[in-house]
């Protein structure tokens, strides 16, 4: 005889955040325990996660470390959600750097009103995506201010990872020579937010590109393990990402406009709000630079992954004009990316 699980009663009254659930009694251990515990399963009851791996035992491994906070509006969009971001943002920015993500903390600040609902929606995705990636969600905290005072719902997460032994990625790195490599379609995200805020009347089925990056690098660093150096393309897009790597490396980088991956709505929307979509952000995106004779293994390497299966190679680092990032068009002529100037779209991630 089947038995079905007996569902547990929620201690929570009402469905809605109140200033109590930030007062530090019952409410708000009700509120934390429901909504973010039981469903993290953070090691220990401490102020603190006490941690163990056999990655930090190999004599030569670095410990890496970031943080980031994030404030996207909307908190929901096609494709994922605050959470989901969080999460994929932080893995990336480890993975990028040549880190196997391990740990991640996450602190909420938390508008009183808010449905407790989408708190329980954003941290199912949130857990969803660090099964994903492999990463655990070991420690957090939860604040909660007045009405007016942030927008639903801001997170903050900081993530631990490992830097194997011998495994060096950087932009002072790249050499003359070296292929840009990017792993699929630019501009997904930016545009997927400006639709969903519906302040333009932009009506398409753009989804952000958000997804973590750290299987993807694995493979990359695999098949081309002299690998240079690796960026996510995030704020400021892919035109300010290259320009930093220009900048550190003192190399010049060269785009083949006619390379570029780039859907037709995202085009699109560009032209019908005069931006240029190398400068819209990305969430699941990077652009990696690898020796010409690894190209291939590298490319093969990442069409091989979900995360990577459009990758395509755009271009090419030459020393003619240190620091500078300049794009072949498809007029045969040339013309200058510089830095992204001022904020395309505020609170993007």
């Amino acid at each position: 005889m089947n038995m079905a699980t007996p569902i547990k009663p929620s201690r929570l009254r009402g469905d809605r955040v109140t200033l109590a659930h930030g007062g530090g009694g019952k409410a708000m251990r009700d509120l934390i325990e429901e909504v973010f515990t039981d469903v993290f399963e953070p090691p220990g009851d401490e102020d603190q996660a006490r941690l163990m791996s056999d990655a930090l035992q190999v004599p030569g491994a670095q410990l890496a470390f970031t943080t980031d906070s994030f404030v996207v509006s909307p908190v929901e969009f096609p494709g994922g959600d605050i959470g989901k971001i969080a999460v994929c943002g932080t893995v990336n920015d480890l993975a990028v750097g040549g880190a196997t993500p391990l740990w991640l903390s996450a602190a909420f600040i938390i508008e009183e009103g808010c449905e407790i609902a989408l708190l329980r929606r954003i941290v199912a995705s949130m857990q969803a995506e660090a099964d994903k990636a492999g990463i655990r969600i070991v420690t957090g905290d939860t604040k909660v201010v007045g009405r007016g005072q942030a927008d639903r719902v801001f997170v903050t997460t900081s993530g631990v990872g490992v830097i194997p032994p011998g495994r060096r990625l950087g932009a002072d790195r790249i050499r003359p020579g070296d292929v840009a490599i990017v792993n699929g379609m630019l501009g997904d995200h930016g545009a997927a937010i400006m639709a969903a805020r519906g302040d333009m009347a932009l009506s398409t089925d753009l989804k952000s590109d958000c997804q973590s990056l750290n299987h993807l690098m694995e493979a990359l660093l695999h098949a081309a393990p002299n690998t240079r150096a690796a960026r996510d393309a995030t704020r400021g897009g892919l035109a300010s990402s290259l320009n930093e790597m220009a900048e550190a490396s003192g190399i010049s980088i060269t785009l083949d406009e006619d390379a570029l991956p780039l859907r037709d709505e995202v085009r699109g929307v560009c032209e019908i709000l005069g931006l240029d979509p190398l400068y819209l952000a990305n969430e699941g995106t990077l652009v990696a630079f690898v020796p010409p004779d690894e190209a291939e293994a590298a490319l093969a390497a990442m069409r091989a992954t979900a995360a990577g299966a459009g990758a395509v190679a755009i271009g090419t680092a030459s020393d003619t004009a240190p620091g500078r990032v300049t794009m072949r068009t498809l007029f045969g002529g040339q013309r200058l990316v510089d830095m992204l100037v001022g904020e395309q779209l505020p609170r993007i991630c």
